[in-house]
């Protein structure tokens, strides 16, 4: 599964992909640790074994462009995969700015016309209309991010792919949980006990999943944190989430997240003076006050994948899940000038958590559901038109996230999670 003008630097020391250490901005000692502008290359592309025919190409259709946080986080990876294959620009072919409707099925077309071998579509809505164009072209494959049809559609050229990445937001809830205990032991916190605001775009699973790991990671060492959470209703209004974030924050919270693609939010915040943990990217050089740590997923290596496999005549995944291991989930610099003392061991220890396949997101004795513990629950796997639930996705102690289908069906509303506008 999620614009005007953005005012982004994305030069932040990113993690080492494969090895997914934490690496914090700045220097180690100082008066001012800050965050340093150099990006740390991510995981390095494996082109081995692999000779991409001179008549390759690869479409990308995405529903916005490089102002948007989201889209920009894809186009990035296009651009890394593309060097690394030594793609030229006549096969790499980007479509911007294509609207979750019938133009997604021209673009598609258009690319399809153009050669292209296999078509990567961003967005949930353009999950319908890349699915119309890969039934009536059966020798191209049609790639989806964050979609849920494929393993019903059962179509050897129509594939679904996602990340991990509720583990990276769970991540950077412990960076702010532990931001929080410090607000509290400093007496800085505005109401009794620790609260966060989140600004969501939709209700959708993919959403509800990302606020939900983020707050647990947060509890996890913050016990009596609350959560509220604002919905905009768009994957990208910079008006309506710096109005979200600023609900929030007149609200009480003491700390915003976010899952939406503007600079509204943490623009809000830096004007507040209010810690913010941003989605796809770094704003450390806008909001250099208030920035703490951000969490993305890194498609590179999947979009790696689809060059390898057609180029090979190999079959790709109907359902592909990218995981914190094979360098799909990224968290970028952790602010040290803000961040809690302490707070970069912590992550470290986690992500080591996370890498040994000790530590469940969902575990369900962290969390309980109006005062009991979910020992059962049938998610909307198989999706239907009524959402129908279909699944068993309690395993072993822990709601089994992305395990039966890659794109998020983690729906359920937690206890200390208040939804202030569920309309969406």
């Amino acid at each position: 599964m999620f614009k005007k003008v953005l005012s982004l630097v994305l030069a932040v020391m990113m993690i080492a992909a494969m090895s997914l250490a934490i690496v914090s901005c700045g220097e180690e000692s100082g008066k001012k640790l800050g965050c340093s502008d150099p990006v740390i290359p991510e995981s390095e592309i494996d082109v081995t074994g692999v000779t991409v025919p001179a008549d390759f190409k690869i479409g990308v259709i995405v529903i916005h462009d490089e102002n948007s946080t989201y889209d920009l986080n894809f186009i990035n990876a296009v651009k890394r995969v593309q060097a690394a294959f030594g793609l030229s620009d006549a096969q790499v072919i980007l479509k911007k700015n294509v609207p979750e409707a019938y133009e997604c099925y021209e673009a598609a077309i258009e690319l399809v016309e153009a050669g292209c071998k296999v078509i990567f579509a961003d967005s949930f809505g353009h999950e319908s209309y890349l699915l119309q164009a890969a039934k009536e072209y059966p020798d191209v494959q049609f790639c989806h991010a964050t979609g849920t049809m494929a393993h019903t559609e059962n179509l050897a050229n129509f594939h679904n792919a996602f990340a991990s990445i509720y583990e990276g937001r769970y991540v950077a809830g412990v960076a702010a949980g532990l931001k929080l205990n410090e607000m509290k032991a400093a007496g800085k916190l505005k109401g009794d006990a620790p609260m966060m605001g989140y600004v969501g775009a939709f209700t959708y699973a993919e959403v509800v999943s990302g606020y939900t790991s983020f707050y647990l990671g947060a509890k996890s060492v913050c016990p009596d944190v609350t959560m509220k959470v604002s919905f905009t209703g768009s994957w990208y209004d910079e008006v309506e989430e710096k109005a979200a974030a600023e609900s929030l924050i007149a609200a009480g919270c003491d700390l915003i997240s976010q899952h939406a693609d503007s600079m509204g939010a943490p623009t809000a915040c830096e004007d507040a003076g209010v810690p913010n943990v941003t989605y796809n990217g770094s704003t450390y050089e806008a909001c250099e006050g208030t920035y703490v740590i951000s969490s993305s997923i890194d498609w590179a290596p999947y979009l790696a994948y689809l060059v390898k496999q057609v180029s090979n005549n190999a079959p790709i995944d109907t359902d592909w899940t990218g995981t914190i291991a094979n360098g799909s989930v990224l968290l970028y610099g952790l602010n040290l000038d803000v961040a809690a003392e302490g707070t970069l061991d912590k992550l470290n220890a986690v992500v080591a958590q996370f890498k040994a396949g000790t530590l469940q997101v969902f575990d369900t004795d962290t969390f309980t559901v109006k005062g009991a513990k979910l020992t059962s629950y049938l998610a909307d796997v198989d999706t239907d038109p009524a959402y129908t639930p279909d699944t068993e996705v309690i395993v072993n102690g822990y709601f089994a996230e992305s395990d039966k289908r890659s794109a998020p069906y983690f729906d359920v509303q937690i206890d200390g999670i208040e939804l202030l506008n569920a309309k969406y």
